[in-house]
């Protein structure tokens, strides 16, 4: 036991430095799926499908299902499947509402999961280089030097 490192803790799933888990292969293919579920979702709204318009909106949901789960990692493809059951053959009108709505509303939140990691991966690197900054000498008058082009 003594000779085991201690574990750090960082809030985040540790990976293997050399596996890289992207979340999100497809970025734009997630919107552009979302953006199309949006519009189905209005339609369905303002218009009652017959049999047909159903049958269809059922296939447009379990395709859009197969599309995002194959652009997704491995957790947020079981954290999917979790939320959006497959619908029914003899779904009906406010099932086939409520499972596009439920859809939505989880890549919505897909989305603003993303945004949020990218402010905070910003917010890191900002506070990195003003750490670098703050680590380099200052030159006269309390600004930093810059060597003349050309000068390395």
């Amino acid at each position: 036991m003594a000779d085991q490192e201690p574990e750090i803790i960082t809030g985040r799933p540790q990976e293997p430095a050399d596996q890289h888990n992207q979340a999100v292969s497809q970025p734009a293919q997630l919107l552009r799926i979302g953006a199309m579920l949006r519009e189905l979702l209005e339609e369905v709204r303002r218009a009652s499908p017959d049999e047909a318009g159903r049958k269809r909106l059922r296939e447009i949901y379990d395709r859009a299902l197969s599309v995002l789960k194959a652009g997704l990692s491995e957790d947020l493809q079981q954290e999917l499947e979790a939320f959006a059951a497959p619908l029914a053959a003899t779904a009906s009108e406010s099932e086939i509402r409520i499972a596009q709505a439920q859809l939505l509303g989880w890549l919505e939140g897909l989305f603003q999961g993303i945004q949020a990691a990218l402010w905070a991966q910003q917010m890191e690197a900002r506070a990195q280089l003003d750490g670098m900054r703050r680590g380099l000498p200052p030159g006269p008058g309390g600004r930093l030097e810059r060597p003349a082009p050309g000068y390395l």
